[in-house]
C-alpha cells in the first residue's frame, strides 16, 4: 500500500455529485476506501441520516451541497466540498462556516485521494485542516481568488476570525 492512500484504505465514503462520470472518477480515485454514490439532495440526505460515514464529499451546484454539508456536520460527519463552478469566495467561506473541513475544484480530481488523504491526516490530528489545504494548494487558490483576498494568508485570518464570532 502507498503512503499517500494510508488515511483512505477502508473507509466508509460518501460522494455526492449530480455528474455521473464525476461519481466515476471519485470512485475510481478511492477505489481502496468503501465509496457509497447519491446523485440527488433526498438520496444523499437518506444516506446521511442511516449511515455513518468517515467522510462526506459534496458536490454544491445541482445537489444542495451547502445545506447537505448542515447535514453532515450535524451527524459529526468530515465533509469536503467539491466543485466546478462554485469556486469563488463567498461560497468559499459559506463552506468554511457550515463546518467544512476543505474546499477542492473538481479539476483536481486526479489528486483527490492525495488531497483528501492530506485533510483527513490533519483533521484527524485535530490541526487545521485549512491551512493543511492552503499549503497545498495555495497558488491554486491565489490564482482562483485573486489577491489580496485569495492570500493563504489573508484567508487564513478570515478563518481564524470566524471561529472567534
Amino acid at each position: 500500500m502507498s503512503e499517500k492512500n494510508s488515511w483512505l484504505e477502508g473507509k466508509k465514503i460518501l460522494a455526492v455529485d449530480d455528474e455521473e462520470d464525476v461519481l466515476e472518477v471519485i470512485m475510481e480515485e478511492l477505489e481502496i476506501a468503501e465509496v457509497d454514490v447519491a446523485k440527488n439532495f433526498e438520496t444523499a440526505t437518506d444516506k446521511i441520516n442511516q449511515n455513518h460515514y468517515d467522510l462526506v464529499i459534496l458536490d454544491i451546484m445541482g445537489v444542495n451541497g451547502l445545506k447537505l454539508l448542515e447535514n453532515a456536520v450535524e451527524k459529526k460527519m468530515p465533509a469536503v466540498m467539491l466543485t466546478a463552478h462554485a469556486l469563488n469566495y463567498e461560497i468559499l467561506i459559506k463552506s468554511i462556516r457550515k463546518g467544512s473541513i476543505g474546499f477542492l475544484p473538481k479539476e483536481k480530481l486526479a489528486e483527490l485521494a492525495r488531497l483528501l488523504n492530506i485533510l483527513m491526516a490533519t483533521h484527524v490530528k485535530g490541526e487545521s485542516t485549512w491551512q493543511a489545504l492552503f499549503d497545498e494548494m495555495g497558488d491554486f487558490f491565489n490564482k482562483s481568488f485573486g489577491k489580496p483576498m485569495g492570500t493563504v494568508e489573508w484567508i487564513c485570518r478570515q478563518i481564524q476570525t470566524e471561529r472567534m464570532v
